[in-house]
């Protein structure tokens, strides 16, 4: 196997030395970095914020929000902690206990950050929810989540909630941020009336702090749930996997409805003491290049279908915009495409470092690291503290593969602090994920011989055609390097002959047709690349693919509609194929 190399000289990075951290690396002395609280106990948003205006840096800005006007408001570290506070004690006014969940539905605002530092305070447990969502998606996760109190806006719950409240037993508070309307309550005066004072719940590690929700094949989705001591590993992985340091300027583009834009949108930046960009706007490529030169961000933390959409926009998109400060961009959500990657090198002169975890994992397990060669292509190399393996599943045995490129299920070995301790309600299924002494990730992947890892696909996702095991990505990435391919999504359709064929859904570029001649063309470019047992049989053009809005191009959708199947959970669906 062939591959291109970016090699890296950055000594100063967090971790310069991969090799050595991982042999002296306990998780025990991560956590002693943190302050902890008294007794053994350890509070998300102590560490976030309290130790930091306790340790004289109050006065640092903690959040920059820029509205969807371009006006910018920062919040010190000190004011974010007082609002916390009062949010906390507004909780408490309202007779919340800890271990109740509070639901946030509201866009990229600052009461949706303060909102999730106040119910962590408090010892309440937080879910956010993508302000996106529709009635039914909210109601399912508010009644698997047990939901006690929501914030909102009075326009999003008349058009969300009002109607499927009451099917919500234990939804005892609606506060909304704008005013007030029938069955909510304005938080601004009981926010104005609290105390910005509060002792922040005496929470212990193991105690549940977040609840995330990830969908699957089917129509339930599944609530997935954190713990205080996952402070522990955003922590670290936001130094080691990120090289976030204090006083840098971050910006991580992800929605607090999603996973990421929790644990490295609020929690590993706050308690790195980071300046956090926070963006209202959607995706804007101009906006986006202003805010990154303008903002003078160190660290930008993005998803590889923001990548491709710049990638689309073409370099003239940046102007005469420079990016001085610019030292570390990585890539999460799904894999990064070489062709990315390369492109990133070329245009910003570094290399999007591409990582790899899941809602399960509640942080990074694996990345390209500041001061490690890049392979584009690769998700990198397993942080310290964690091991990783290539294995295959045969009833209750677990065997690991250790042949270089051999292709397994993608392992980790239990006990990372921010692994989830549960699926809400459902221990049989979360049971499932865990044999003989190994977390199964349920995807495919393999090893290098220099450690690196690769990213195969799902493992409903692979394609067996006569005879061959064939990834999606790996096709989807020869796609890509075609000048006319915006984005591609790669299923297998049932074959008398081959048992599976490769189809391909290829949206374009502007200025580029959807022809036969191309299409033809780049079926050719697929051959030469991967050969022809590999490479697509059919190619269809759409205008958009079916994404998530973390940004994952949606196959198992694409698959169903193909064949006719039953859709499953599609409530995290942003863009429909057109």
């Amino acid at each position: 196997m062939s591959v291109q190399r970016i090699r890296k000289v950055m000594t100063r990075a967090n971790m310069s030395d991969y090799d050595a951290m991982r042999d002296s690396f306990d998780w025990s002395d991560a956590q002693a970095l943190l302050d902890g609280l008294p007794d053994g106990h350890l509070n998300i948003a102590h560490e976030a914020l309290d130790r930091h205006v306790a340790a004289g840096h109050g006065e640092q800005a903690a959040l920059r929000w820029i509205d969807k006007s371009g006006n910018r408001t920062d919040y010190t570290y000190a004011d974010l902690a007082q609002q916390a506070n009062r949010f906390a004690n507004v909780l408490h006014a309202r007779g919340l206990q800890k271990g109740d969940t509070v639901y946030g539905l509201l866009g990229r605002v600052p009461e949706l950050y303060i909102a999730a530092l106040g119910t962590l305070k408090a010892g309440c447990v937080f879910c956010p929810l993508f302000s996106a969502f529709g009635p039914e998606p909210i109601q399912a996760r508010m009644q698997i989540g047990e939901a006690r109190a929501l914030i909102t806006t009075t326009r999003l719950y008349k058009r969300k909630v009002a109607s499927i409240r009451d099917t919500v037993e234990t939804l005892k508070d609606v506060f909304t941020i704008d005013g007030a309307a029938e069955g909510t309550t304005d938080l601004a005066p009981l926010m104005a009336a609290a105390s910005d004072s509060f002792t922040t719940a005496q929470t212990l590690p193991e105690d549940p702090a977040l609840l995330h929700f990830t969908s699957g094949t089917t129509g339930k989705p599944k609530g997935v749930v954190h713990v205080h001591q996952a402070v522990v590993a955003h922590d670290t992985t936001g130094r080691i996997a990120l090289d976030l340091r204090a006083g840098d300027i971050y910006w991580c583009t992800a929605d607090p409805g999603w996973v990421t834009g929790t644990s490295y949108g609020i929690i590993a930046p706050l308690t790195n003491r980071a300046t956090m960009i926070v963006d209202e706007a959607e995706f804007d490529v101009t906006r986006w290049y202003d805010i990154l030169s303008t903002e003078g961000v160190n660290v930008w933390y993005t998803a590889p279908t923001a990548i491709r959409m710049l990638m689309k926009a073409g370099a003239d998109a940046i102007g005469v915009r420079s990016f001085p400060d610019l030292r570390f961009m990585a890539s999460v959500g799904e894999p990064l495409n070489p062709e990315a990657v390369i492109w990133s090198n070329d245009t910003f002169g570094m290399p999007f470092h591409d990582n790899w975890w899941q809602t399960e994992t509640g942080g990074i397990m694996i990345a390209n690291y500041a001061a490690m060669d890049v392979k584009p292509g690769s998700m990198g190399k397993p942080l310290p503290g964690i091991t990783a393996g290539i294995v295959e599943v045969s009833g209750n045995t677990v065997t690991e593969l250790t042949a270089p490129m051999a292709m397994g299920e993608l392992a980790l070995r239990p006990g990372w602090p921010s692994m989830m301790r549960a699926y809400l309600h459902e221990e049989a299924r979360y049971l499932k994920c865990f044999k003989d002494g190994w977390y199964l990730s349920g995807d495919l992947a393999m090893r290098d011989a220099d450690g690196y890892y690769w990213f195969v696909g799902r493992a409903d996702d692979l394609i067996k055609s006569a005879g061959h095991l064939i990834g999606p990505f790996e096709v989807e990435s020869a796609l890509m390097e075609h000048e006319a391919v915006a984005e591609v999504g790669v299923i297998g359709l049932p074959d008398e002959t081959a048992g599976q064929i490769v189809k391909a859904y290829v949206a374009l570029k502007p200025g580029y047709a959807p022809t036969d001649d191309l299409r033809l063309d780049l079926i050719g470019h697929a051959r030469k690349r991967l050969g022809p047992a590999v490479a697509p049989k059919e190619i269809a053009f759409r205008q958009n693919l079916p994404k998530t809005r973390s940004g994952k191009i949606m196959r198992r959708l694409l698959k169903a509609r193909e064949m006719g199947l039953p859709e499953g959970d599609i409530s995290t669906l942003e863009s429909d194929e057109t």
